[in-house]
């Protein structure tokens, strides 16, 4: 039996689409291997939002293709710099860019001519690889939002809602097999169906769709953007127990003046007022957003005053990066561009502000009893659980926990948090 192995980088949503494509392999009768040695065929399936990630790219396509194996390259990187990387890294076998995914079957043919042409890369076949118990269901694709830092756009094209039925029919399917967690994600969640003609629906009703799926027992939702919050989108999140009341909101800053110039809708009083409206219609939701530093034309004191935004907001978690220019954007042309050593030293400011709010909120956790799943144990023997607090994405802190009882990944039990770290908790199994 054939062998292949993947590589997938970059965010969750490329990571369904590595499952998609293990999806295609598998009904080809492919064998799924983590050892490169032993594959016939390698995909690195490639990130190029910014340039760490192109890096990171490269950097794999290189080592694996000292494997000797038949190397094919998908995905962002692969999409927006085509010609260059076959002129580049002429060693790959096959390059295909996004665009061509619904000929992927078509175009690995060429390479093997053991894959039946007719079978092509399909949702419904898709092989989880995040555990039997939790899965990613991707809503959409691309992006409208266009700000002036981003190469999504660019990459993967204006938004575009998947079918509703066709959503509910994968949920249940997950369901069906026994997946008790989904976490809903696409660029811009909280955009779904607005590019709809024919029929009405929007995140909220696509929520009740999911709700209405038994055997889910929690759901998430992942990146929202902060304008297309509505307030009765807030109110389900508050009311439903199945919907995780986790707000995921990337702000990218706080002053008004710079969320001008990334053409994010929105100023500072909206997004104080927004967080206001969630955590008093909310009481347990959880905050995350992302903030980027070192933005053309950013200042100290607009740092200082993002840090003070942080401490009135008081994020669970947050995420910083610096800015980075990418070439293609309307970012990368405006003047006032900012040292890298500057961005690294006002990076390393954000994120120490953000540890002294994460303490002070991880404490008030203690004694908290909070139920989820176990996803697994650490070097010295703890468990690890997944509540409403964390996301599965490793952005956000870890819960460990101890036992009596011998647990299961998957398996839903509460824990008492007796402890409180900079980013983690601490807890034991709780039982009435």
């Amino acid at each position: 039996m054939k062998k292949v192995g993947i590589v997938s980088l970059g965010c969750m949503k490329n990571l369904v689409d590595s499952e998609n494509i293990l999806g295609l392999f598998d009904r080809n009768g492919y064998e799924i291997t983590n050892d490169p040695r032993n594959a016939d065929i390698i995909v690195i399936n490639t990130c190029g939002f910014i340039e760490s990630s192109k890096k990171e790219s490269i950097e794999n396509i290189l080592e694996m293709i000292q494997y000797g194996k038949k190397v094919v390259v998908t995905g962002c990187l692969a999409e927006r710099y085509l010609e260059d990387l076959r002129k580049e890294i002429p060693e790959v076998d096959l390059y295909i860019p996004i665009r061509e995914y619904s000929h992927f079957n078509e175009k690995l043919y060429v390479l093997d001519k053991d894959i039946d042409p007719s079978i092509g890369v399909d949702d419904e076949y898709r092989i989880v690889s995040t555990g039997p118990y939790s899965a990613y269901l991707k809503i959409g694709e691309g992006c409208d939002n266009r700000c002036s830092y981003c190469a999504i756009p660019i990459i993967r094209g204006g938004f575009v809602s998947r079918d509703y039925d066709a959503i509910i029919k994968e949920a249940q399917d997950l369901a069906d097999s026994n997946i008790k967690e989904i976490i809903v994600l696409e660029q811009d969640t909280t955009k779904y169906g607005i590019d709809f003609k024919d029929k009405k629906v929007n995140i909220v009703d696509l929520l009740h769709g999911l709700l209405a799926i038994k055997g889910l027992e929690y759901i998430r939702l992942l990146y929202l953007y902060p304008d297309e919050i509505s307030d009765e989108l807030i109110e389900l999140m508050g009311k439903e127990k199945r919907l995780t009341p986790y707000f995921d909101v990337p702000i990218q800053h706080s002053e008004s003046h710079i969320l001008k110039d990334m053409y994010r809708r929105g100023d500072k009083e909206f997004l104080i007022n927004l967080f206001t409206k969630i955590r008093n219609k909310v009481p347990n939701a959880v905050l995350r957003t992302t903030v980027m530093v070192g933005f053309p034309g950013e200042t100290e004191e607009d740092v200082d005053r993002l840090i003070e935004f942080m401490n009135l907001i008081k994020f669970d978690h947050l995420g910083a990066f610096t800015y980075s220019q990418e070439e293609g954007t309307a970012a990368a042309s405006f003047d006032n561009q900012i040292d890298e050593d500057i961005k690294k030293k006002r990076l390393a400011k954000v994120m120490k502000a953000q540890q002294k709010i994460s303490y002070s909120l991880n404490k008030k956790h203690v004694n908290e009893i909070m139920e989820g799943l176990v996803i697994g144990r650490d070097e010295h023997g703890n468990y690890l659980l997944r509540s409403y607090w964390n996301a599965p994405d490793d952005v956000d802190g870890k819960i460990f926990f101890t036992s009596n009882k011998e647990l299961h990944n998957g398996d839903i039990v509460k824990v008492k948090i007796t402890g409180a770290f900079v980013y983690d908790l601490m807890g034991e199994q709780y039982e009435n």
